[in-house]
């Protein structure tokens, strides 16, 4: 990797940070004509930068936030994303920006006109076209040092733990109840972290389930419970899911960083029509 350190060394542009300070940052470029130079992958490429302390450009609003070894964590991890529609898209955007390395993308859906207000990859171009397959299709466009793994299916509680198992963070981004609550025992099991999400009408919810947690599990028990909940009679705007969905990528952040405090056992939930937010204990 010293060699890799070396070379975009030399196609560094020098720039001062917020303190005066100097600092090399790598066009996107550069960090193309190295992985194909050395024949390794960008991700490998972006890492060897960071550990050499030169930030890729596309990162330096990251910087920051997150820290030299922050990004460098978020570049070695690997957050599995259970739903691709309103929530699952804005929040695999979100994460393929930040530069989360590795992405599992599990859903078994087509996008239908009803998607466009609000979900971020369906187009009037794309209708009928399987949503992680549009999501692996954006992700490519927006960064390609970001691996996509795509399952196109609709998974049952033992798919999940196969799909999953190497997932460092979990994410709920589904519409229907019952799959919510298999996905969280599926974490428990793993022993992985799951960020939750819901929706309805102007109003959304956050927590932060650690296997140790009760979360949503904790809410119904072992009751049957409805397929779907209000979402049903309150619709879905646009906005609603953008801000949900950006709750649940900075939990990721944090918990892959190590960074502030997650919604453990404390619920937010947000009124965008009044104006409230509150956090539940749970």
């Amino acid at each position: 990797m010293r060699d890799v350190g070396s070379r975009l060394r030399q196609l560094a542009v020098r720039t001062l940070d917020g303190r005066g300070e100097e600092l090399l940052l790598v066009p996107v470029a550069a960090i193309e004509e190295v992985a194909r130079e050395v024949g390794l992958s960008r991700c490998e490429v972006e890492i060897a930068a960071l550990q050499e302390r030169l930030l890729p450009v596309r990162y330096s609003r990251n910087l920051g936030t997150v820290g030299w070894e922050g990004q460098i964590a978020l570049l070695q991890s690997t957050v599995g994303i259970v739903g691709v529609g309103g929530l699952g898209g804005w929040i695999v955007e979100g994460l393929a920006r930040m530069g989360v390395g590795r992405l599992i993308l599990v859903d078994g859906d087509v996008f239908q006109g009803d998607n466009l207000n609000r979900q971020a990859f369906c187009t009037e171009y794309n209708l009928g076209q399987p949503k992680v397959e549009a999501a692996r299709q954006r992700v490519a466009q927006v960064n390609s040092a970001v691996r996509v793994l795509a399952h196109h299916v609709r998974v049952d509680a033992t798919q999940m733990l196969a799909m999953l198992r190497e997932a460092d963070v979990i994410v709920d981004a589904l519409d229907a109840l019952p799959t919510r609550l298999a996905l969280q025992r599926a974490a428990q099991e793993l022993s992985v972290p799951l960020v939750h999400g819901a929706i309805a009408g102007f109003v959304g919810q956050v927590l932060t389930i650690l296997p140790e947690d009760p979360g949503i599990v904790g809410l119904y028990g072992d009751r049957p419970v409805p397929e779907q909940g209000v979402e049903a009679q309150w619709g879905n705007p646009a906005a609603t899911p953008m801000m949900i969905a950006a709750w649940q990528i900075q939990e990721v952040v944090k918990l892959l960083t190590g960074r502030g405090e997650p919604l453990s056992r404390r619920m937010l939930f947000m009124d965008s029509e009044t104006g409230v937010i509150d956090i539940l204990q749970v």
